[in-house]
């Protein structure tokens, strides 16, 4: 168990246990609720992946009471595990605390020892360092992408492995190469001639792009989030622009209002 004392203790401690209690309620066979009672690691699962993208909107968004209420319904994900792993003699919500309590602590010894503190670059060094020792202490799979989760969105998980294998030297060493690689992959998507070729090269093509945002520093997830949005504001300012007659309009027609509506965002 970790020592706690090492972090500093915050001014106003927060009390997790009554959530765990309405939990441990909830899921009682006898008194409980039906519905959480039949509930299972993966049925909660694709809820916890929603509460955490809903956690992002709020902070997109900048709205504080938002935030504060979907942090509260991520929170409840992992209670709602932690709960299920305990009635079946897994783990309890105590082990999940201290199991992350030891790896922050564990990972941060420039902060909780006397180690010397350094700048940002060499503390995440020595955090990938630190993984990526644990990873090789938990798993026979000694690869420089082990423990990449497979859930994580295609993009997000793009952009993980590309790091990884940065890290062993396996990259190029400036834009052209990654420029000269997106124009391969165009004209391999073009050359393709069935369904399954337009996917794998379409795939590849992806993967490109997600290579250029990780050497341009941009996140791929954002950007692709933010190019959503601008889409949808120009999308919609179209459609209050030309009212009900929006779809008779001739494609010519649409691409003159697409352009106007852009010249005013």
């Amino acid at each position: 168990m970790p020592d706690r004392s090492a972090a500093n203790p915050a001014s106003t401690k927060a009390d997790i246990t009554p959530l765990a209690d309405i939990m441990a309620k909830l899921r009682d066979p006898d008194s409980g609720c039906p519905w959480d009672v039949e509930q299972t690691f993966a049925t909660i699962a694709p809820y916890t992946i929603e509460e955490a993208y809903e956690v992002a909107d709020a902070i997109v968004r900048d709205e504080m009471p938002s935030l504060r209420e979907e942090l509260g319904d991520l929170l409840l994900q992992v209670v709602f595990h932690a709960r299920i792993a305990e009635e079946a003699q897994h783990f309890a919500l105590q082990d999940v605390i201290d199991a992350i309590c030891g790896k922050m602590i564990r990972r941060h010894p420039h902060v909780f020892t006397s180690e010397n503190r350094s700048d940002a670059d060499a503390a995440q060094s020595s955090w990938e360092n630190i993984k990526a020792t644990e990873r090789s202490e938990k798993s026979s799979d000694t690869s420089a992408l082990a423990d990449i989760a497979i859930a994580l969105p295609a993009l997000m998980r793009a952009e993980k492995i590309q790091k990884r294998a940065a890290r062993t030297g396996f990259d190029w060493p400036d834009l052209t190469g990654v420029f000269a690689k997106i124009e391969e992959e165009i004209e391999e998507v073009k050359d393709t001639t069935s369904q399954d070729e337009r996917e794998d090269e379409v795939g590849d093509l992806l993967f490109a792009v997600v290579n250029l945002a990780r050497h341009l520093l941009v996140d791929p997830e954002v950007a692709l989030r933010r190019a959503n949005r601008k889409f949808e504001t120009r999308f919609r300012a179209m459609e209050l622009e030309s009212g009900d007659t929006f779809c008779a309009l001739s494609l010519e027609e649409k691409e003159e209002l697409w352009q106007k509506v852009k010249r005013q965002a």
